[in-house]
């Protein structure tokens, strides 16, 4: 090979060098920092793009996708003085790929140390209780914290996420004890709840009972009063038809003959009853034969009989 064809084909190694660092392809949802002689040139965004050979470079990529960060456990002292071990999880996005370039030397290393001490105070000023009551607001103020310490590297916080809260394990066999007897303590209560709803059910019960007993009786007495003053009415209006008969049966001829005859069999009957009964009887003197006795009672009739007026 001659001196010609070796030197040719040194400068086509150069050029293919030189075409391939001049040439850059960005991805989608990524930048790249460029740099002209040490200095920073400008940002490269998702596409293809020219730079000038042996004096540009690709200084530093970037992606711009939201990125998850995990934050080591750490231990962190409590208000009533219990150590719990903490982690979680750090949610960010890239939006400013120079100054996240040049604002800090390694802005994923100092979020999540920036999350821990803001973790170690946030859980100094909570008792052991409230820490797992109050993520929530303990995200919240790790966002707050990072977020704004994190401005100006370029790079936003989007949210933060406590995986886990691990007291000491006497901590928390303490705490299945107080669990296990506040369980207990509602199921007595729970149970003494139910005992009592069951007597007052039971005594409501024997109040509508012994009501429903005695409106009954009442109905009972009410219905038994009206049909005793019913048949008080019909044996009422039966005598009066039946006296009202009789008068009007003396009026018609015959009729007072027929009603002192009447008399007398009855006046017999009841004098004959009256002598088997007793041993002595007192007779009086103007009735001591039969004849006398019907002659007094006709007497009797006769004085007092008069037209009876009917209705």
């Amino acid at each position: 090979m001659n001196p010609f064809s070796v030197l040719l084909l040194i400068l086509l190694f150069f050029v293919l060098i030189a075409f391939f660092k001049t040439i850059r392809i960005v991805p989608q949802k990524s930048a790249f920092i460029v740099e002209r002689l040490g200095k920073y040139q400008k940002t490269l965004e998702a596409g293809l793009h020219i730079l000038v050979p042996f004096i540009d470079k690709v200084a530093y990529k970037h992606t711009l996708k939201e990125q998850a960060v995990d934050v080591a456990p750490q231990t962190c002292i409590t208000r009533d003085n219990i150590p719990v071990e903490v982690d979680g999880i750090l949610y960010m996005q890239v939006v400013d790929a120079k100054n996240a370039s040049y604002g800090i030397s390694d802005y994923r290393f100092a979020s999540t140390q920036l999350a821990q001490t803001t973790m170690r105070s946030i859980i100094g000023k909570l008792d052991l209780d409230k820490t797992f009551e109050e993520r929530d607001s303990i995200n919240g103020a790790i966002v707050q914290a990072v977020d704004k310490a994190s401005d100006p590297w370029g790079v936003k916080v989007t949210r933060y996420e406590v995986k886990n809260i691990t007291p000491p394990q006497s901590i928390k066999d303490a705490m299945e004890k107080q669990m296990r007897a506040e369980r207990e303590k509602r199921a007595t209560i729970a149970e003494s709840e139910g005992d009592r709803q069951a007597k007052i059910n039971r005594a409501e019960g024997e109040k509508a009972s012994v009501i429903a007993q005695s409106e009954g009786e009442k109905q009972k007495r009410i219905n038994e009063a009206e049909g005793r003053a019913i048949e008080i009415m019909k044996v009422a209006e039966a005598t009066a038809t039946g006296i009202r008969e009789i008068a009007s049966s003396i009026n018609e001829k015959g009729g007072v003959d027929a009603v002192n005859l009447r008399i007398a069999e009855q006046y017999l009957n009841e004098f004959g009853k009256l002598a088997q009964t007793n041993n002595s009887m007192i007779i009086p003197s103007d009735l001591a034969d039969i004849a006398g006795m019907i002659k007094a009672a006709s007497s009797v009739l006769k004085k007092d009989s008069r037209p009876v007026k009917t209705t």
